[in-house]
């Protein structure tokens, strides 16, 4: 039976065949394509109003955030941001 360049049903015919991967899919390098949707991710998050912190915390308690994020459903960001909101709140009342 001889094979026939169109049937790729048959794998094992074509093991040893080197087929292209994915097709190019932005004309853009890689590098240059994080840039930009970092950017774009910056705007959107500016457009709806959130500001960007940083903070370095201890892994111990880095683990603690994860481990109750994850109980309670949420994002880290999240409840980051309900405890601060929390911790403000009770401070207003005081």
């Amino acid at each position: 039976m001889a094979k026939q360049d169109t049937d790729r049903t048959t794998l094992d015919l074509f093991a040893d065949e080197r087929r292209r991967g994915r097709p190019k899919t932005n004309p853009l390098p890689r590098e240059a394509q994080l840039k930009l949707n970092k950017r774009n991710q910056l705007r959107r998050d500016r457009e709806r109003g959130l500001r960007r912190i940083e903070l370095k915390v201890d892994e111990h308690l880095l683990s603690r955030l994860n481990l109750l994020a994850a109980e309670q459903q949420l994002s880290r960001a999240e409840l980051i941001q309900a405890l601060l909101l929390q911790q403000l709140e009770q401070q207003g009342s005081n």
